[in-house]
């Protein structure tokens, strides 16, 4: 069945009423998500696509019932407040889309997110997709596209890159397989939903045989992964791609592309991969083997 979302999720789009969020509920509905309404200040009562525009979260849950996600497109300087209205309002898990957060908001939000177990998926997060189920936000972009790259099966697929998300997904389409479900953590320093939320999630799903990411060489969320495998906390094939190799030639703290590109002393690619394959991964030197690694296994 995949993770994250069925076909009964109930899904929430604050900022709805904006030319992304509009965007996002079009590609969502096109693909068959129950999106139940948006919410937008000073334009409650309208309609977007023909789903009601609330003032508030509350009013929206209030009168709509339980809702399971909430998708944010809102512009940065209300990021805090769209994310913290949806906490106090108990949906269960948010993706955030959007970029530039300042980190210390993030970080509030995420404490915020924990004290109440809410996932948070992102930030700069383009959503994610159980193919043939549903998807929250824009990965796969257009459905003719979305459905040449995605088909069900049994991959599970994890991505720093938003567009990497997309290829990755269609080289295991290649290569004759389906997935289980592929999502886009987010590009920032800070991530709401780490690789290891989410292969705990994979572990639980028997629909997935096998995973791949597709990391980077910055942050150190990989490491995190090591310690799963030594703890024997997930124990399905897992293949991972370490993108940057060529940071290492760049100075300590150069940010190559987004935030969570940072590479720390000692932790960029070349570590993360002998980390990684000393705990039993397959490693991808370049990221098109990612779906023959684990083809034996779907």
């Amino acid at each position: 069945m995949g993770i994250l979302i069925d076909n009964d999720t109930k899904v929430l789009i604050q900022g709805i009423t904006g030319k992304e969020g509009q965007k996002a509920a079009a590609a969502m509905l096109e693909y068959g998500t129950r999106v139940v309404g948006g919410v937008r200040p000073g334009k409650g009562g309208e309609t977007v696509l023909g789903k009601p525009v609330f003032n508030s979260v509350q009013e929206a849950v209030d009168i709509l019932g339980g809702v399971e996600v909430s998708a944010i497109y809102v512009p940065p300087f209300a990021a805090k407040s769209a994310i913290l209205e949806a906490i106090e309002n108990n949906i269960p898990q948010i993706n955030v889309i959007v970029e530039r957060i300042p980190i210390q908001d993030t970080a509030y939000c995420f404490a915020a997110a924990k004290g109440k177990g809410i996932q948070i998926i992102g930030p700069a997060s383009l959503g994610y997709i159980v193919p043939g189920v549903g998807r929250i936000g824009v990965v796969g972009g257009p459905k003719n596209l979305t459905d040449e790259i995605f088909t069900p099966g049994s991959i599970g697929i994890i991505s720093r890159s938003g567009g990497m998300t997309n290829e990755v997904a269609w080289q295991v389409r290649r290569a004759g397989m389906g997935q289980s479900a592929a999502v886009h953590v987010g590009g920032d320093l800070l991530l709401g939903t780490t690789y290891k939320d989410l292969l705990r999630l994979f572990a639980k799903d028997d629909s997935t045989k096998a995973v791949v990411i597709f990391g980077e060489h910055g942050g150190s969320y990989e490491f995190e992964i090591v310690d799963m495998l030594k703890n024997k906390e997930f124990t399905k094939p897992l293949a991972v791609y370490v993108g940057g190799k060529f940071a290492s030639a760049l100075p300590v703290g150069m940010n190559i592309g987004h935030a969570g590109a940072i590479v720390e002393r000692g932790r960029g690619a070349a570590e993360k991969e002998k980390a990684l394959a000393d705990a039993g991964v397959m490693i991808a030197e370049q990221y098109e083997q990612l779906a023959e690694l684990v083809k034996d296994y779907s």
